[in-house]
């Protein structure tokens, strides 16, 4: 079966940025994503769990895009937009698809 080259973007950020993040990344021609709750971590603030927590606003989201590489700058630009000014990680990495046109 033929696969075809793709960029899997993976931003970990904020629950109560996801709208406004979900929004750039549509603004910048994304046209897929998933979205997904964090359960908990540790990073250098250490160790978080969302376990107790009421409300989304202590919790984190990932979300999660593939895409053709060639729309992998526009996206980066878009997410950092929103990223840079809160609690976020992204990440890209090198995956294969087997339905190119759906990205």
């Amino acid at each position: 079966m033929q696969t075809h080259k793709a960029k899997r973007v993976e931003i970990i950020i904020e629950a109560p940025m996801e709208r406004r993040l979900t929004k750039a990344l549509a603004d910048a021609g994304v046209t897929g994503l998933t979205v997904l709750p964090v359960l908990g971590g540790s990073g250098r603030s250490g160790r978080w769990s969302r376990e107790g927590q009421v409300s989304r606003a202590g919790g984190m989201v990932a979300v999660v895009c593939l895409i053709r590489p060639d729309r992998l700058d526009r996206l980066l630009d878009a997410a950092f937009e929103v990223v840079e000014r809160h609690i976020g990680v992204v990440s890209v990495s090198d995956c294969e698809v087997l339905r190119a046109e759906r990205f």
